[in-house]
């Protein structure tokens, strides 16, 4: 898009930018169907007066939220011309890393086009891609570093990403194999009173990387993929005395591991392969008295070469936005409890 200059004088401190809209986009795809992505844009900017006359779209207002209103179609225009549509969440989205980047909170490395453009698998019609900045830089660590750890609140797609990031390795041939496991740990359940073989008992753990599976692969080959030893899903204890080559393996809920877990873990790397390590600090069930291995495995690799922590925030969930907000509000409560308990030891309650 171009910004060009106009006849009117705003007032001071005020601008006035035009944009055109080149003829081969239709200005649905630049609009949203019914307006949607503008009644989005108008929201974000309500003191800014912005008007669409046929391929021409003018914003006028404070000189800070027109500039940004500028590089946020840009933006758009950058992505639509990969063909990728612009979605409501997208351009919401993209309005939040421009004022993160306005802020200083941003290092301005990533734009919000490369971020929704950035492709790591495509499958089955549909294809998987990064949504936020850290979900970004977080991709870009799983092709950087051997062992890369992801930490964050549910719904940051930890766990997803690091799926399409094996499956995207294992079809590219860098990888024989995929590995997938997580702790058989209780959230207030007991195992001994699920029916079943042991296999069957844990396999309530495992259901969230099948499903997984079965968005990224073609579920008839996925039995016999399993069954060729080239995906393996497996409960934590089973990877105890192996020695894991040419595999990308994944650790899923990896808080529920206990310190000796951890690093017996971390100890199966071998050769020509690739870890993710993924989970919530904040939703621990180990039972009391056991420490969670994420917690203390962040104080004893940090810093250490080919380690990676992505620390991903509400701010990246992916799931319904009020997931977002119920994850802040958990923080909040927490934060107070603690000012609480260190108010009442200060005062020798």
């Amino acid at each position: 898009m171009t910004q060009t200059p106009t006849a009117r004088n705003p007032a001071q401190g005020q601008s006035r930018a035009e944009f055109t809209v080149p003829a081969n986009h239709p200005m649905v795809t630049v609009l949203g169907s019914g307006d949607a992505l503008l009644r989005v844009i108008e929201k974000a900017f309500p003191a800014a007066d912005i008007h669409v006359r046929g391929n021409e779209v003018s914003a006028a207002g404070d000189a800070h939220e027109v500039t940004l209103i500028q590089r946020l179609f840009d933006e758009m225009m950058l992505v639509l011309r990969t063909g990728q549509p612009m979605t409501e969440d997208a351009v919401e989205r993209s309005i939040a890393m421009l004022r993160a980047d306005e802020a200083g909170e941003g290092d301005g490395q990533e734009t919000p086009a490369e971020v929704l453009t950035q492709n790591i698998l495509s499958s089955r019609g549909r294809t998987i891609r990064p949504k936020t900045l850290n979900q970004k830089r977080y991709v870009d660590a799983i092709d950087k570093n051997t062992i890369v750890f992801g930490i964050g609140p549910a719904g940051t797609g930890k766990t997803y990403l690091a799926m399409a990031k094996a499956v995207q390795a294992l079809q590219a041939k860098q990888v024989n194999r995929i590995i997938l496991t997580r702790p058989a740990v209780e959230a207030g359940e007991r195992l001994g009173f699920l029916p079943g073989t042991l296999y069957e008992k844990i396999d309530p753990y495992l259901r969230p990387l099948y499903d997984a599976l079965h968005d990224m692969l073609d579920p008839d080959s996925i039995p016999r993929l399993m069954a060729a030893g080239t995906i393996e899903v497996a409960p934590l204890a089973y990877m105890r005395g192996r020695t894991l080559n040419d595999a990308f393996i994944i650790l899923d809920e990896a808080q529920n591991t206990s310190v000796e877990q951890m690093k017996m873990f971390l100890t199966r790397l071998g050769f020509e392969s690739k870890i993710v390590i993924t989970g919530d600090v904040t939703q621990v069930d180990l039972p009391n008295g056991t420490k969670s291995g994420l917690r203390q495995v962040q104080d004893i690799l940090e810093g250490i070469d080919d380690v990676h922590f992505s620390r991903l925030t509400s701010h990246d969930v992916v799931r319904h936005k009020l997931v977002g907000r119920i994850v802040d509000a958990y923080e909040k409560y927490d934060d107070s409890q603690q000012n609480l308990k260190q108010q009442n030891q200060k005062h020798g309650k």
